[in-house]
């Protein structure tokens, strides 16, 4: 890890009440060039991440005085779109969506090796800065990213996490061909993997979702290279 090629170093905030995790994070990611703040507890967390002055943020899914989700609501509710890479020795399913669900970019489970918390840190770092919109539209398609709702026309759409994560990457870059390896990094978080055909069997499942029969299919399969989103609708 470095920040050797950047500009400036790289903010980050660790809000962890466990003080032999938190110094290891503070140590590991100082020592690489990041210009690190740490919080102990969530009121102290929700107040340094409020000002919105940091790269990334690494947050403990259980904290003191207020928890992971409940900062996150209130980060994504000010607009603050600060990536997040939640922490917690609850890794079940249902946890990992909550925490997506509220805004959440990435969920760690502990315990973890400090190299995996690097490589997911410098995943999202390497994500284009998020507009502020809070409204994205492509053609009739329309995705409320506060509400988390996606609409194409009058038809509302119901969409699970990664469908979701998926759209909003899709729709961020309308008309643009995105690659399989292009989709396995930026909503995976996927840096080198197998041959798979995870893409293909999520793009297949949102396609079904968003072209309805009888609408003009706005997914399209870019033969040999990957998928793009068009205006159709």
């Amino acid at each position: 890890m470095t920040t050797s090629d950047l500009h400036a170093p790289v903010r980050l905030l660790v809000i962890e009440d466990d003080q032999e995790t938190a110094d290891e994070i503070v140590s590991e990611f100082s020592e690489a060039g990041y210009e690190v703040r740490h919080a102990a507890d969530g009121p102290q967390g929700l107040a340094l991440a409020g000002g919105g002055n940091f790269d990334i943020i690494v947050m403990d899914r259980m904290l003191p005085g207020l928890d992971g989700l409940a900062i996150l609501g209130a980060l994504r509710q000010a607009q603050i779109s600060t990536p997040v890479i939640l922490m917690s020795a609850l890794g079940d399913v249902d946890e990992r969506v909550r925490g997506l669900k509220a805004g959440g970019d990435d969920y760690l489970t502990k315990p973890f090796v400090m190299a995996e918390l690097g490589a997911r840190i410098e995943a999202l770092l390497r994500r284009p800065a998020l507009s502020r919109e809070t409204v994205l539209r492509v053609g009739a398609l329309e995705m409320d990213l506060i509400e988390r709702t996606v609409r194409r026309g009058a038809r509302e759409i119901e969409l699970l996490p990664r469908e979701f994560k998926l759209l909003d990457y899709l729709m961020r870059r309308p008309g643009q061909v995105l690659t399989r390896a292009m989709l396995l990094e930026n909503v995976w978080n996927y840096r080198f993997i197998a041959e798979t055909n995870l893409v293909d069997v999520h793009v297949g499942k949102l396609r079904k979702k968003i072209d309805a029969p009888g609408e003009a299919p706005m997914i399209q399969s870019v033969r040999g290279s990957g998928f793009m989103l068009i205006a159709n609708g």
